[in-house]
């Protein structure tokens, strides 16, 4: 492994942040990275596109469960997007460099490009994205579940770090236009030779797969799995995975 993927899978990686909602603390915002960056875990977050190609650091492709606004965070842009707060607590939305400032390289970043699974698998977004992982200063690298931002990563800079995303594929709403075919492939990462990952970010539950198993025995890719929420989950993460990405616990205790 490279420095930086060795920095990335060395402490577990808190989900969206440390977050707690019950204690007004919510994923993805300032707050929940700080109190990540305090407790020395890495931090995996996620990012939407907004209407004009920024990356807004929230979940949800709409608005409506977290923020105080509704409707599709596509529709929207950057500037309006960073005036609303969350429903909850003291933060507002804010975008990817944003989070950069924040954390300066004291913990590793995993940033988890949500797709909006288009043909074009939303190229220029994708580059950008690669372009402000790439100029940043600390550890950092990207994932996605989607294969083809993936190849669209590898193609404009092959040196970010890259990693692909992925549970059983099961049929419903998440996989509903792809076929029994195309969730194998994802299913077995069978696209590794077009994607080229740096490592594996696997759903715990349906570990061990075939697929991931190979290519972290095989070709040595490590592989984070998520979301480690039981101490049995974690047990089965010390035999199957390199490191967890974790909520609703310290793993630390």
């Amino acid at each position: 492994m490279t420095p930086d993927l060795e920095a990335i899978f060395a402490r577990p990686i808190a989900h969206r942040g440390y977050h707690d909602a019950e204690n007004g603390i919510i994923e993805n915002t300032p707050t929940a990275v700080q109190r990540a960056v305090e407790r020395n875990f890495a931090i995996e977050v996620d990012v939407q596109e907004t209407a004009d190609g920024e990356a807004l650091v929230f979940h949800d492709y709409t608005l409506d469960r977290l923020a105080e606004g509704s409707g599709k965070v596509i529709d929207q842009n950057a500037a309006n997007l960073a005036r609303l707060h969350m429903k909850t607590g003291a933060d507002k939305l804010w975008l990817l460099g944003d989070l950069f400032d924040l954390v300066d390289g004291r913990v590793p970043l995993v940033i988890e490009i949500k797709s909006l699974m288009r043909r074009d698998a939303q190229m220029d977004f994708v580059r950008h994205v690669t372009n402000q992982v790439a100029a940043y200063k600390g550890p950092a690298c990207i994932k996605s579940f989607d294969p083809d931002m993936l190849s669209i990563a590898r193609a404009h800079n092959p040196a970010v770090l890259r990693g692909i995303v992925a549970d059983a594929a099961e049929p419903g709403p998440d996989y509903a236009r792809y076929s029994r075919v195309d969730r194998f492939i994802l299913r077995h990462l069978l696209h590794a030779p077009r994607t080229r990952p740096h490592f594996i970010s696997y759903g715990i539950k349906d570990l061990p797969m075939a697929g991931p198993s190979l290519l972290r025995a095989l070709f040595k890719l490590p592989l984070m799995t998520w979301t480690v929420r039981t101490g049995e989950q974690r047990e089965k993460a010390r035999r199957y995975a390199d490191q967890i990405v974790f909520e609703g616990f310290d793993p630390d205790q």
